[in-house]
């Protein structure tokens, strides 16, 4: 248990540095703190998500079906949080409305 929730924590620092580093651009509004955040919390609830379905059945060995599931919810809660704030738009160039 405790392997797996700091598997989730640097995989979830990676993904979320990853996602970080392929956002880049004009349009990214995503602050780096928040995009590791969102890679840590997906990390977590693809952990969360694969004791629920398959219950603990870990056999002996590394568990790959429970890091493919952290590797996924991970990626796919940075990309949500890349598009919200995408899709938040958050401006800097405010331009003076008339007086």
């Amino acid at each position: 248990m405790v392997s797996a929730i700091l598997w989730a924590l640097v995989g979830g620092t990676v993904l979320g540095l990853l996602g970080k580093s392929l956002a880049r651009d004009e349009r990214d509004h995503v602050p780096l703190w928040l995009a590791i955040l969102g890679g840590i919390g997906g990390g977590l609830l693809g952990y969360w998500l694969y004791e629920l379905v398959y219950d603990g059945a870990a056999g002996a060995g590394v568990d790959w079906w429970r890091h493919a599931w952290q590797v996924v919810t991970a990626a796919l809660l940075v990309l949500l949080v890349v598009v919200g704030a995408t899709l938040a738009g958050r401006h800097t160039d405010r331009r003076p409305g008339p007086s």
